[in-house]
């Protein structure tokens, strides 16, 4: 583990639950899709579901929130009273996941060890943040795990295995531990379990042929703050151990999925921004102001904004960021700040051009980012500007499955 932060983990999965009503989408999607969730509610009904042990983002501005987390931890003991659960003890699984045009993103699910992450700008630990980390998000994620017995993982870590020497190792059974199609047309997915070892052992290949100082094994594709509550909640839970009890408490290595970024499914979307409650020329005007060298010439870094569902561009002279994601958050966050309006941060150019239809919205549709770029940028610059890029579509995100232990018993 001192070179290579990644091993099996006893792993639960529900042993007689219907599947395709077990697994739900990351919390952090359809945020401003308020139906996408009742539908998920409605098509659960009763059943055992992970949608009972998660907190959808956006009912955190709720005013029963504490009432939420109450049910969410009470469920999760419930499960595990019940016997929904079924372990497999000392595994990793190899999982396959039907997304866009027929591809099979291909990962592998087991757990990291937190000691060897640190999502704080200017890090050169192997596990590390892709995108700025938004501290104001923690705490009300913390006040969901701290308290937990049970994650649900929707993290996913790149690695940058160019060769493919990782998943080439994989020795999986012949019948899969779980093979379903998701709800909401959102793919099928199957899983294997598969030795650790000879993974583990490619991993530590892979390390091996790291150069430099600044040698990062995990970039963070998926899940940043998640990972970063799981840090959170880790620091403050070691404050009462001995050094021993450090070493093997469970909420020490979160579950996570790996995945290759050189995997020919894996598309880097871009993340679009919607802005509420604004004038919207008020706002255009003041992004004017913020870049003194705004033009419509065509010259600079072009910003495309959506207007009644009507797309203009925009040119920035003076751009603050050398993405064009970083030069247009730096001003929205700083107008947010002096403004009262909501941002929200959208899969999709066909949901933004549906929401800016509203009125006192605006959109930005960014451009997608190369993937053969990240892993050099972060080592060299750190971590990117926050929401730069996405995985795939909202429905290709990583569905809760796999659960894990993370309170001491």
């Amino acid at each position: 583990m001192a070179k290579v932060p990644f091993k099996t983990a006893d792993i639960l999965l529900p042993q007689n639950a219907d599947m395709t009503k077990w697994s739900v989408v990351a919390c952090d999607q359809y945020t401003s899709e308020p139906k996408y969730w009742d539908h998920v509610k409605n098509t659960v009904g009763t059943s055992p579901s992970t949608f009972n042990m998660i907190f959808p983002e956006i009912y955190l501005e709720d005013d029963d929130a504490d009432i939420r987390i109450k049910n969410i931890n009470e469920t999760m003991e419930k499960y595990l009273k019940d016997g929904v659960f079924k372990t497999l003890n000392n595994s990793l699984i190899y999982v396959e996941r039907s997304v866009l045009c027929g591809k099979i993103r291909r990962g592998i699910v087991g757990s990291v060890d937190l000691e060897h992450y640190d999502y704080n700008k200017g890090s050169t630990s192997l596990i590390r943040a892709t995108e700025g980390t938004v501290l104001e998000r923690i705490p009300p994620r913390v006040k969901v795990r701290i308290n937990a017995s049970v994650e649900l993982p929707h993290i996913m870590l790149l690695i940058d295995d160019e060769k493919d020497i990782v998943f080439n190792a994989i020795n999986k059974d012949t019948s899969p531990v779980y093979d379903f199609d998701l709800m909401c047309n959102s793919g099928h997915i199957r899983g294997y379990k598969i030795d650790g070892e000879p993974v583990i052992n490619a991993l530590t290949e892979l390390y091996n042929k790291l150069d430099g100082d600044n040698k990062l094994l995990f970039a963070v594709g998926d899940g940043n703050h998640s990972l970063a509550t799981a840090k959170e909640c880790w620091e403050q839970i070691k404050k009462g151990l001995t050094q021993q009890q450090m070493l093997t408490h469970p909420a020490r290595f979160p579950l996570v999925e790996i995945v290759n970024i050189h995997d020919s499914s894996l598309e880097f979307e871009p993340i679009h921004r919607v802005v509420f409650g604004c004038n919207s020329k008020h706002l255009l005007d003041s992004l004017k102001e913020y870049y003194k060298e705004c033009n419509n010439d065509g010259v600079g870094q072009k910003i495309t904004f959506v207007i009644n569902g009507n797309k203009e561009d925009i040119y920035i002279g003076d751009p603050s960021s050398q993405l064009t994601v970083g030069t247009l958050q730096n001003f929205l966050d700083a107008y947010i700040k002096d403004n009262n309006c909501k941002i929200d941060y959208i899969h999709g150019e066909d949901v933004v051009l549906e929401l800016t239809k509203e009125t006192n919205t605006i959109g930005f549709l960014l451009p997608p980012m190369g993937k053969s770029e990240l892993f050099p940028t972060v080592i060299k610059d750190g971590s990117l500007p926050r929401k730069t890029f996405s995985m795939g579509e909202a429905w290709e995100k990583r569905f809760y499955l796999e659960c894990k232990m993370i309170k001491q018993v």
